[in-house]
């Protein structure tokens, strides 16, 4: 790695010569901008306003314009020049916690290293310092025009910087947060903590951008003239309202699926069912009144037949009864009468009265 800068850490009296790495680097890729109808390059060409001629970099220098539009030449010299401290001093100014840097604060990340045999003892000492302590070193330095805010820690065996933002720089939340009032119900946390201890943890040397490897696939099956297959869309119902129990239950099944643990091992939460308002009327409106119309006949079905007991005729039975077998008999009578005078074609004898009878009459 090339250094990008030289300098030293002031810890207290002790000054430590370091060299300034940078840390990360970028993998994305880039595009170039071309002509739509003929493919050539376009470019960005730097030209001077006053003669309209292309100048090189080495001709380009720093200048601070003023209100009125007047241009003020900053030369590397001048900035080298000014009276601060950290113009080529890293100065540790506090040693924190590292809970109290605000991640919003973190810029990007630089790797220190002893710049001689000289610089290697007190290097290991801030090191060694700074792992015992667990804490982290807040520090002021000047890079590129401008100073900065910075924090050292340990990664392995090596002093790490990161480059902090001012605390002014960081911007209110005022208005990014829901405006209406939500309840969060007991039952949707104690979802969301299975899905979270569902996920578990993850090995971070694992992730990789798949955006750059479709990228990259993209950029080889044309180079190669082959025609690349659009990927099916993956629709998570964005901009929809879902039902969120069912959700976070989907999401702890599919988890635990994704994980390869069985559902009964693994306690997999039923899925809720979902029902549309419309559904719910229709359905508890006619099949739910006839099954309680049901319910309430065949139960007083079963109560009179308890109330009846053998023995314990009623009054209105039992006559009715009676006059039943009376009109029996009537119709059996009557019709013996008559199939007799049908038999001997005379009418049958009259009746002899009884001679009380006759008196009273």
């Amino acid at each position: 790695m090339r250094s990008i800068w030289n300098g030293a850490i002031s810890f207290g009296l002790v000054s430590i010569p370091i060299k300034l790495f940078n840390a990360t680097e970028s993998h994305s890729i880039s595009f170039r901008q071309i002509h739509v109808a003929d493919g050539g390059r376009i470019r960005y060409r730097k030209v001077c306003e006053l003669d309209e001629q292309e100048v090189t970099a080495a001709e380009i220098g720093k200048a601070y314009e003023d209100a009125d539009g007047t241009m003020i030449p900053i030369t590397d010299e001048d900035l080298a020049s000014l009276p601060l401290p950290t113009a080529k001093t890293i100065e540790i100014v506090a040693f924190v916690p590292a809970t109290e840097i605000d991640p919003l604060q973190m810029d990007a990340a630089y790797y220190l290293s002893a710049n001689g045999i000289p610089a290697a003892k007190p290097y290991t000492l801030l090191r060694e310092a700074l792992k015992r302590s667990q804490k982290v070193a807040v520090a002021k330095y000047a890079l590129r025009g401008r100073e900065r805010l910075g924090m050292l820690r340990v990664v392995d065996d090596v002093i790490a910087m990161h480059g902090l933002l001012w605390p002014d720089e960081i911007r209110a939340t005022d208005g990014v947060a829901p405006e209406s009032d939500v309840t969060v119900r007991d039952a949707e946390l104690d979802l969301a903590d299975a899905l979270m201890a569902t996920l578990g943890e993850v090995d971070m040397d694992t992730l990789h951008d798949d955006y750059r490897e479709a990228v990259e696939t993209l950029v080889a099956s044309k180079a190669s003239g082959e025609a690349l297959q659009p990927a099916a869309s993956d629709d998570h119902g964005g901009g929809k309202v879902i039902d969120l129990i069912a959700a976070l239950e989907n999401s702890v099944r599919a988890a635990k699926e994704a994980r390869g643990e069985e559902p009964e091992e693994a306690g997999r939460a039923p899925v809720a069912k979902v029902t549309s308002l419309a559904g719910r009327k229709k359905s508890g409106g006619t099949g739910a009144k006839k099954k309680a119309a049901s319910t309430a006949t065949s139960t007083g079905r079963k109560a009179a037949a308890k109330k009846t007991t053998p023995g314990r005729t009623p009054a209105k039975k039992a006559t009715a009864r009676s006059a039943t077998k009376s009109a029996t008999k009537k119709t059996t009578a009557n019709t013996a009468a008559k199939t007799a005078k049908s038999a001997t074609g005379t009418k049958p004898a009259a009746r002899k009265t009884s001679p009380k009878k006759r008196a009273s009459a």
